[in-house]
């Protein structure tokens, strides 16, 4: 839920989500970042050794001991992944406190799908509800292909006792707040 602003002397600076847990972190912090620009281009081009800057963290982080004792209904798009593993992983190493996990996970196509074997892991997990799919699919694919919204049929839950939490692209929101609107949630 919380971002830092990662800057490159001469370069620039841009704002990356943190994609690690605080129960996991001892000191350290994890950022998933996508190729796209031209920070972005560099910082995959760094060496161990190299410096960067980095200012915050900012943004609130999420209110997980207002989500003690409910449902948990996890809902990224894309990218939208890495912010909501911190939260994912938060919640699995406080599994006790929490009533279902359940992660709806929506990618474009099955090589863009994040922290693959992480996923994978959670989908082994007996006490986590993992449904997967893809806009489109390629030949080795065989699970859903579809928007996200496409997952939501296979699912039903409580909405008084469910908190969703959903990140992604911004078209993703629309159609996903219509659907969980239909659901009552």
């Amino acid at each position: 839920g919380q971002f830092v602003e990662v800057s490159i002397l001469g370069v620039g600076e841009a704002p990356i989500s943190i994609s690690s847990s605080p129960s996991r972190s001892h000191g350290t912090f994890e950022l998933c970042v996508r190729r796209a620009g031209s920070l972005t281009q560099v910082m995959h081009s760094l060496q161990a050794g190299d410096q960067l800057g980095i200012r915050g963290p900012f943004g609130h982080g999420f209110p997980i001991e207002r989500f003690r004792g409910k449902d948990m209904l996890f809902r990224p798009g894309g990218l939208g992944l890495a912010p909501l593993r911190s939260l994912i992983n938060e919640v699995l190493d406080d599994r006790a406190n929490f009533g279902r996990v359940l992660l709806l996970y929506g990618a474009r196509t099955p090589a863009d799908l994040l922290f693959r074997q992480e996923l994978e892991a959670w989908e082994r997990r007996d006490d986590v509800e993992l449904f997967l799919t893809v806009d489109r699919g390629d030949p080795s694919w065989q699970g859903n292909v579809g928007v996200i919204t496409t997952l939501f049929p296979k699912i039903h839950v409580h909405p008084r006792n469910t908190i969703a939490v959903t990140c992604g692209p911004p078209v993703m929101h629309r159609f996903v707040l219509m659907e969980m609107q239909a659901k009552g949630i």
